[in-house]
């Protein structure tokens, strides 16, 4: 489908007048309806303002692309405006956004996605977007918007899938690039028709495979990978090196695509050779220099704490359902398990739950030695889980828990990195079997020698550390919920605040069922005051912040209710001498007053969702009122009026 063909005159207007965003989509949303495209305009509005809250469709070079699949759409349609005066759209660049596109899809297929990745395509030219903000009216609008993508998509040549030829017959480096950004959607194909713009100025053959929300298209073939001479991979997310092993290969962020093309084509010949070794201790330059031993363990424990989360909280929120549907009048012993639903959501959050300390192990040791490390970090913590040790193989009764899954992880992602290295001397012949043979087998029994030691002494310290938690006196829990819920507000989303976090889930496995954990209530609290605080502020300090903020300040009251911290990050980043003082202050008073009310939480995240199932829910809401309201007053006297 053209381009071309989803417009008319009636969805386009030139030099309109707006003042601010709202208006802009307004105005294009108006268009949308006037084309005919809209069977309900309300409902396709809502959906982009859901697409926008996302993040923002503003691009870069004052272009933005707002869009949606919406079930309000009868049928694809394309309109357009260029503003007098730019308005403020939260592009890339800090600048204001004066050319816009917005794409009405329906709700089935991937359509949108089409559309866009084309759009791109033509919005990467200078040229042509400087001739759309030039031209009188509607109709020459078109047509240009014609004849730009018959030169860029001509209906009779087929999409080129394979290197173009060398026009002038020299020797050129032949350049195959993989473009990826994190939603697959605007940078991808920007970076990827920058990259091609840049090889038909230099002269040199290039094809560029774009991973994108719809699929990877314009896919590498093997035997393009074998008769090319570097690889450029310019991406934002992870990305498959297996297939160009023995190829020179330089990784870039997916911005380093878009701005420096030129220089990537320029220098990829150069670079360091791909030799199939870990891929999570690679830079974005494809070397390993550079990066500190801290910033490495940090990024390996993400990884394993980003992919246990999902089946803690999912679990652990399960669970708590099991709890606040069954009557412990019945059988306090089995509490949890009386009724059928009780034991229905029980069983499945139990499973979820379960999985928790595996999936935290097996993915850090994937983070440091890719695809063979994992199922040793799953075994070894698993074999944290139960205990395991050379007189009880079977488990014991003192788990190594949560620290020993941590230590599982870790070392066996280094033992396999040492097992490749050893592996390394073996003749060539045994190549193949080192993946399904080798590795799996010696690497087993490895992480088993090695937990079967371990797991005595650090399942004595889990133990030691959580009967001292419990042992805690009013004042020292009083204190711990201080550090801890300031901490959720130091960096919302950072080191600090994911420690904190990881330490309140991993004293939920130490816990009885049901019983609830008094650290993860204080962290929790301690996550919902900034966002609940910052949204306080806006509505009763009105001076104190510009339009722009005071809107989007209404939003964090949901936030802070669901226990998103993230969304006080715009406030604190834009203000942090005044912001983060009085989040940190606000998060530290509501942690000790959860400590000190006895509440006590069996779920780790949900925010007033899971208020039915806490202990001393009042108590609660009371030390999230007074932090809430505290933050909220310090941020008042601390941040100066606005003119």
């Amino acid at each position: 489908m053209r381009i071309i063909d989803l417009m008319s005159p009636e969805k386009i207007m030139l030099n309109a007048s707006v003042s601010d965003r709202e208006q802009v989509i307004d105005l294009l949303v108006n268009l949308q309806e006037k084309g005919g495209c809209l069977a309900d305009r309300e409902r396709y509005k809502k959906d982009i303002l859901v697409r926008e809250l996302q993040s923002s469709t503003a691009i870069e070079q004052g272009i933005a692309v707002p869009h949606a699949k919406s079930e309000a759409v009868r049928f694809p349609s394309l309109a357009a405006c260029t503003l007098q005066n730019g308005v403020d759209y939260g592009a890339m660049d800090d600048k204001p956004s004066d050319l816009f596109f917005m794409i009405a899809a329906p709700q089935d297929g991937q359509l949108h996605l089409e559309i866009l990745s084309h759009l791109m395509v033509l919005l990467m030219d200078p040229s042509f977007t400087k001739k759309l903000r030039e031209v009188a009216d509607a109709k020459e609008f078109l047509k240009w918007m014609e004849q730009f993508e018959q030169q860029k998509f001509p209906d009779d040549l087929v999409q080129n899938t394979s290197f173009p030829e060398n026009t002038n017959h020299t020797k050129s480096p032949r350049i195959l690039a993989v473009t990826a950004c994190p939603t697959g959607i605007a940078h991808t194909y920007m970076a990827a028709e920058a990259l091609e713009q840049a090889a038909r100025k230099l002269n040199v053959p290039v094809k560029v495979e774009t991973q994108g929300a719809g699929g990877a298209k314009n896919l590498l073939t093997n035997q393009e990978i074998a008769d090319c001479d570097a690889i450029i991979i310019a991406a934002d997310k992870n990305v498959d090196l297996s297939r160009f092993k023995g190829k020179p290969l330089l990784r870039v962020p997916v911005s380093d695509g878009i701005h420096r093309p030129e220089e990537l084509i320029k220098t990829a010949a150069q670079a360091p050779v791909w030799q199939g070794q870990n891929e999570s201790a690679q830079s974005t330059t494809g070397q390993a220099q550079g990066e500190t031993a801290a910033r490495a363990f940090y990024k390996q424990l993400m990884n394993g704490v980003s992919h246990m989360l999902p089946f803690v909280i999912g679990g652990g929120i399960l669970i708590a359902l099991a709890f606040l549907l069954d009557d412990p009048a019945i059988d306090y012993e089995n509490f949890g398990s009386n009724t059928p639903t009780a034991a229905w959501f029980k069983n499945i959050g139990g499973v979820a739950f379960n999985f928790m300390m595996p999936v935290l192990a097996g993915f850090i040791a994937m983070a440091i030695a890719d695809r063979p490390g994992l199922v040793m970090g799953f075994v070894g913590g698993q074999l944290a889980v139960s205990g395991a040790t050379f007189l009880q193989p079977g488990g014991s009764s003192v788990s190594a828990g949560f620290l020993g899954a941590l230590i599982a992880g870790f070392v066996a992602g280094y033992l396999m990195l040492a097992l490749q290295k050893i592996c390394e001397k073996l003749p060539h012949a045994l190549e193949g079997i080192k993946s399904i043979l080798i590795y799996p087998v010696v690497g087993l029994a490895l992480i088993g020698i090695f937990m079967c030691l371990v797991n005595p002494l650090v399942g004595g310290l889990n133990n030691a550390l959580y009967s001292g938690l419990k042992a805690m006196g009013e004042g020292s829990k009083i204190a711990l919920g201080i550090i801890l819920a300031g901490m959720m507000a130091v960096d919302m989303g950072g080191p600090f605040n994911k420690a904190a976090y990881v330490f309140g889930t991993s004293t939920l496995a130490a816990m009885t069922a049901g019983q609830g954990s008094d650290i993860m209530a204080a962290v929790m609290a301690g996550g919902m005051v900034p966002p609940l605080a910052i949204a306080l502020a806006t509505t009763f300090f009105k001076d104190r912040f510009t339009l722009k903020e005071r809107r989007s300040g209404a939003v964090n009251y949901i936030m802070g209710l669901c226990f998103i911290t993230e969304g006080a990050i715009p406030f604190a980043a834009g203000d942090p001498l005044h912001v983060l003082p009085a989040c940190i202050v606000g998060s530290a008073i509501a942690g000790a007053l959860s400590m000190a009310f006895g509440c006590a939480l069996p779920a780790p995240h949900g925010g007033i969702f899971v208020f039915p199932v806490m202990t001393n829910a009042l108590g609660y809401i009371l030390a999230l009122v007074v932090g809430s309201f505290a933050g909220m007053a310090l941020l008042g006297m601390l941040k100066k009026r606005q003119a």
